[in-house]
């Protein structure tokens, strides 16, 4: 069972027990992806939204993706570095909850893509969403397709700038 610290902080395990959660999740469907679809496969769901099988060497947006191989372990030893700073936080703040939350979700997302990176070499998405009004940014109006993992990351940068602008409001 986790202990409470007296500053009313849950400690980690709970936080820890959600991580877990979304890295289950995410690896549970990027095994299903790999395991019904080849590479490039694409299937419509709704008239905008694909199930596709996209392999991402590089990092958001395929940044880095034509590298010639050392953004693998660039990104590995960078989600390491960032999930052992993200622990620390969440054992110094855990009792903060939507920090917590945060940290929580991005420590999950970012474990779950750097599974990727060890075991394949690269991240497996799936998700994409394309709209017309987007064909001037994006080709054939296609956000870049991502996964489970990209999702919590991107949630929890949301409710990380959320708390950061309830902190500056309520005075630090």
């Amino acid at each position: 069972m986790a202990k409470k610290s007296s500053a009313g902080n849950p400690g980690l395990l709970p936080w820890l027990g959600i991580a877990f959660i979304i890295i289950l999740l995410d690896q549970f469907t990027k095994t299903l992806i790999v395991g019904y679809f080849q590479l490039g496969d694409s299937r419509e769901v709704f008239s905008f939204f694909n199930v596709v099988r996209v392999h991402n060497h590089g990092a958001a947006f395929s940044m880095l993706a034509g590298a010639g191989g050392w953004q693998r372990w660039f990104f590995v030893g960078l989600g390491v570095v960032a999930v052992g700073f993200m622990l620390y936080m969440l054992r110094q703040h855990g009792g903060q909850r939507l920090f917590a939350w945060a940290l929580t979700l991005i420590m999950g997302g970012a474990v779950g893509n750097v599974i990727d990176r060890l075991i394949h070499g690269y991240v497996v998405d799936f998700l994409d969403f394309h709209f017309a009004f987007l064909t001037p940014v994006f080709h054939g109006g296609h956000f870049p397709s991502f996964n489970i993992a990209d999702v919590a990351i991107t949630v929890g940068a949301m409710l990380l700038i959320a708390d950061e602008i309830r902190r500056v409001r309520q005075g630090g």
